[in-house]
């Protein structure tokens, strides 16, 4: 009896409990079940064209036919012994499949109002410009062009002739950097003293993948230097790099596997990268920052987060974490094509600008000249190159 007074009113009488903020795939739950999610879906559905269904071009069609909003009226790629499988696979019964010379037809076609770009990045200029030159949206897989001035010169072209050109730099939209991104402006560890980002990739991506991938530092590196200055909301003024081929075939291509990057920002940060083409243990994703108030982290997700097992002495064992991005960044990829749909359809703004694509591939170069050199890079910016408070 000694608990007795302790006991709570009935749960009925309290009322219904809400779920917490974090429950991020509740909330879409209660969408689905109010119907509000897609307010103003009277519009129409959206007809939209793939470019390139490869590695990248197969997860957005994942999040393209499963999308209530789109309808996929062409796949464009080279590879016609796909076809047939995809087809099948995707159920496009009333989708055209096209090679890329036949692009013209997806631009000539009025009712296609968005197009995916997921080919290989010497072909991301052209069908940039018919794209947007035939009035329609762009979702582009990073890098917009082959180099930086082709992808400003993209998106000058997207100004003139207002419409979306969105890069896919995929994980502002995961859930778990997007909470910490917003505790960081909120000011829960104060003024930032330190941010480190550990990629580590899974599986090693074939030889001929890399060969096109346009190297480490604008392959992989521009994910974690876009997502520090994302959090940061700011660009460094030097970076130190550090590169390393522990690969012999990989070395033998040029290429390296091993990076490290001291970013130095403006406001006094410091920003560190740690990064890897070979991950034997899955796909390694951790952020951290630092301040005088404490520290937010975002460790390594796993398929089974809950599943451990106690055998024998050997201690606690838990499942392995992610294999690789696609399973590991799954719903920022569901995520940010949602972003773009709402985009295109006015019901939000872009949250990836042009100016800010560009900056990452500035710091990018400088990072890959500074490991060249062996030496520190300073960069420069104008007040208009900044990124977003």
């Amino acid at each position: 009896m000694a608990t007795l007074k302790f006991k709570d009113p009935s749960p009925y009488v309290k009322g219904p409990q809400g779920a917490p903020p974090v429950d991020y795939l509740y909330a879409r739950y209660l969408e689905n079940i109010k119907m509000t999610s897609k307010e103003g879906n009277s519009q129409g559905k959206i007809q939209m064209a793939l470019f390139g269904a490869g590695r990248a071009g197969s997860i957005h069609l994942s999040s393209m036919t499963q999308n209530p909003r789109v309808t996929v009226r062409y796949v464009v790629d080279d590879d016609q012994s796909k076809w047939i499988a995809i087809k099948s696979y995707w159920h496009l019964d009333n989708s055209e499949f096209l090679l890329s010379k036949d692009s013209n037809r997806v631009f000539q076609d009025a009712g296609v109002q968005a197009v995916v770009v997921a080919s290989p990045t010497v072909c991301h200029e052209e069908t940039i410009r018919g794209a947007l030159l035939s009035g329609k949206h762009i979702f582009c897989e990073k890098p917009v062009a082959q180099d930086s001035e082709s992808a400003e010169r993209c998106y000058q072209l997207a100004a003139r002739c207002g419409k979306t050109l969105f890069c896919a730099f995929n994980r502002r939209f995961d859930p778990a950097y997007s909470l910490l991104k917003e505790r960081v402006r909120q000011g829960e560890v104060g003024h930032v003293q330190t941010i480190k980002v550990c990629s580590r990739d899974s599986p090693l991506p074939t030889i001929a993948y890399l060969r096109t991938s346009g190297g480490i530092f604008h392959d992989c590196a521009v994910h974690d230097i876009d997502i520090m200055c994302w959090v940061l909301g700011e660009y460094p003024h030097r970076v130190t790099a550090h590169e390393y081929a522990h690969t012999p075939e990989i070395a033998a291509i040029g290429d390296h596997d091993t990076v490290a990057v001291v970013l130095s920002f403006p406001s006094g940060t410091l920003g560190m990268i740690d990064l890897s083409r070979n991950s034997t243990y899955g796909y390694d994703q951790r952020l951290e920052v630092f301040g005088p108030r404490g520290m937010l982290t975002c460790n390594n997700e796993r398929p089974m987060c809950g599943m451990e097992s106690h055998i024998g002495l050997r201690g606690r064992l838990a499942e392995p974490i992610y294999f690789s991005f696609s399973s590991r960044y799954q719903l920022a990829y569901v995520n940010e094509m949602e972003h773009f749909l709402d985009v295109i359809q006015g019901k939000d703004m872009l949250k990836v600008l042009g100016h800010e694509t560009l900056a990452v591939s500035k710091i990018a170069s400088a990072c890959e000249e500074s490991a060249r050199l062996g030496q520190s890079v300073e960069l420069t910016w104008k007040a208009e190159d900044l990124p977003p408070k």
